[in-house]
């Protein structure tokens, strides 16, 4: 760093500092809500670490993040209006000091979850490579990052693909309120070695040291080395959050921080270049003064319209209409495993942004459903390590990035592995950024109990899906529906879960055509009725039509509904069908209990009340874990033999 680089670095650095020092005034006259977590000490990490950053570079943050996101370019006005809870904030007021983000200068987001944007970083890094540019991912976290299994997954696949990114540890010696040393058996070097990746470490309070150990690391970066980790060594001035009395702490570690405070020892580096007390003042009293503009700003600032507290969780979906012989018998009768394929080569030959990410879906995965895919199109199709929180990273913040992931979590079961990314990344990124970002982003994944698979892969889960504001969840019964709803899925521009039940694979229907498109939140009468209205889904959707022959028989005519998406739930047609009908049963494959079967229920009870002539009826698996034995398990799920009393008792009131 020459003398002029030093000048600007200290620059940015006292921008920084002011800031962190009024954000700690403003939270404690209560001017800012929430939580805050200041990163007073660590200026010389975040303006080194970014100073040889270029525009299209990609960082994702802390939740000790202001530094980072002014580092890297944020206006300091959107920034502070953002904390305040503004609309003219870089989120609009609905992100917060832990969500700061501006995707359009490369900021895709501080986190409020430790370590998740790692994963995030990876996904963006993987759509870096692809445009070839040399651009890089900076993902930043903390010591304390390192004993999540995030961290883990990430740097995991990151080595395996030889992505462009950066992994940026800023050692502060505390994970909240804990010492480091008192939570990692090993230091952050051996975990690189862990790993292959190459390891650098930095004295992080001193930012030319920093600024010219990461020129060196972002050329080689840049240059195609792969991944990167990096440790700077710093520490943390205040408490966890503001109002932390760090009572943890002892005196003597707080007065080391002055002597190795960033800003004095640029400033003493400075002053033996030649620059005078003079020049150094006025460099912070432009500080000083940028820092009260950004706070005039952000107090003069209107507040979001309380109307468009709902706004930004989804983006608005394209209309789209069925093709009218799709699904006829002029297509080749074909296995639901090769109408999901086709609909997969579909979408590929047609998007280049779209690619699969997975485990095993180079090869086919489990159910061969991916199978030949990876001959056709090798650098779309990519098969992943066991690590389903980061495919999920990698998902979006590929998404993020402009690309249109499709990634497969294997088993719908072995979603409380990766829910973070899906709750709190995937689901929440556009509203938390204001609408700045969109993700469209397919989670395909499977369910299906009656084999004997057990309590850990026999779940119906749809409704933990369905309760997240922001995703869209879609479960096919027929291939064409697969088909259509798939190809519409993947050019939404929204997360979309898209939940297949795999007893339905090898079950034959005809291929609909490439045009083919399901609309997303559109319901489907697949048998008309007078007498009872008969709700399901998937492949509850065949015994609902088992069952409704049955009941034809006894002379009582159902009407069968099949959803199609959960998410948006189609209540119009709902509603309608008990206009006509007076009676609802919903059957689903779930447990009974806390379902989606409930949300239908309380829609006829509030908004079809006067139209109801009997109770509703819902049928579904008993409130238990999956039993093994298939004694157990027919007794445990639901079939059309319980669909059948159910209708017979609602259609005697």
């Amino acid at each position: 760093m020459d003398r002029t680089q030093l000048l600007d670095a200290y620059g940015r650095m006292a921008v920084i500092r002011r800031m962190e020092e009024l954000i700690s005034t403003l939270y404690r006259d209560g001017l800012i809500p929430g939580f805050v977590h200041t990163s007073v000490g660590q200026e010389g990490c975040a303006v080194g670490a970014l100073f040889h950053a270029r525009p299209d570079d990609v960082i994702t943050s802390t939740h000790r993040g202001h530094g980072h996101v002014l580092a890297k370019g944020l206006e300091p006005r959107r920034m502070m209006a953002e904390l305040m809870g503004k609309e003219t904030g870089s989120c609009r007021g609905r992100g917060g000091s832990m969500h700061v983000a501006d995707p359009s200068i490369g900021i895709f987001g501080a986190n409020g979850i430790v370590g998740a944007g790692l994963p995030i970083a990876v996904g963006a890094a993987h759509a870096l490579a692809g445009r070839g540019q040399g651009a890089v991912a900076v993902a930043f976290f903390g010591d304390g990052a390192v004993a999540t299994g995030a961290f883990h997954e990430s740097l995991n696949i990151a080595a395996l693909r030889g992505l462009p990114i950066v992994f940026f540890c800023e050692n502060n010696r505390y994970s909240e309120f804990s010492r480091a040393a008192d939570q990692h058996p090993v230091p952050v070097a051996q975990r690189a070695l862990a790993y292959g990746i190459p390891f650098a470490q930095f004295p992080g309070n001193d930012v030319a040291a920093v600024a010219d150990g990461m020129a060196e690391v972002l050329g080689k970066v840049r240059a195609g080395g792969g991944p990167y980790l990096v440790e700077a060594v710093t520490l943390r001035v205040r408490g966890h959050y503001e109002g932390d009395e760090q009572r943890y702490r002892e005196p003597a570690e707080l007065a080391e921080a002055s002597a190795i405070d960033p800003l004095r020892l640029a400033r003493a580096r400075l002053a033996e270049l030649g620059v005078t007390e003079t020049e150094l003042d006025e460099i912070d009293r432009a500080a000083h003064s940028v820092v009260a503009d950004a706070e005039d700003f952000a107090r003069n600032s209107a507040e979001p319209d309380p109307a468009s507290a709902g706004d930004y969780v989804y983006v608005r979906r394209r209309t789209t209409t069925p093709v009218a012989r799709a699904g006829s018998a002029g297509g080749k009768p074909s296995s639901g495993t090769r109408i999901l394929r086709q609909a997969l080569h579909d979408a590929l030959a047609d998007e280049p942004a779209v690619f699969l990410a997975g485990i095993d879906v180079a090869g086919g995965n489990v159910f061969g459903v991916t199978r030949g895919l990876h001959e056709k199109f090798p650098d779309r199709v990519l098969d992943t390590p066991i690590a389903e929180t980061a495919i999920m990273g990698l998902g979006v913040g590929a998404a993020m990035a402009g690309l249109r992931p499709v990634v497969e979590l294997m088993y719908l079961d072995f979603l409380g592995v990766c829910f973070d990314q899906i709750l709190n990344q995937a689901a929440k990124l556009r509203f938390m950024t204001g609408g700045a970002v969109t993700v469209p982003l397919v989670i395909r994944t499977q369910f299906g109990s009656g084999r004997s698979s057990g309590s850990q892969h026999s779940q119906s889960l749809e409704t933990l899906m369905a309760h997240v504001p922001g995703l869209t969840v879609v479960m096919p019964s027929s291939g064409a529906d697969a088909y259509g709803l798939l190809r519409s899925a993947i050019e939404d521009d929204n997360p979309v879960v898209f939940i297949e039940n795999r007893l339905l694979y090898e079950k034959k229907s005809p291929m609909p055509p490439p045009d083919h498109r399901v609309p997303l939140g559109q319901a489907k009468i697949v048998r008309p009725g007078r007498d009872v209205t008969l709700v399901s889904w998937s492949r509850m959707v065949f015994d609902a039509l088992e069952a409704a022959e049955t009941l034809s028989a006894e002379g009582i005519e159902v009407e069968v509904i099949d959803l199609r998406t959960i998410v948006p739930l189609d209540r119009e047609t709902v509603l309608r069908s008990l206009q006509r009908t007076n009676r609802l049963v919903i059957a689903h494959e779930a447990v009974v209990d806390f379902g989606v079967g409930a949300e239908l229920a309380a829609l006829a009870v509030k908004e079809g009340f006067w139209t109801l002539d009997a109770p509703v009826a819902r049928v579904g698996a008993a409130f238990s874990p999956a039993p093994y034995a298939p004694v157990l398990e027919r007794q445990w799920k639901a079939g059309p033999a319980d669909i059948v009393r159910a209708v017979r008792e609602v259609a005697a009131c």
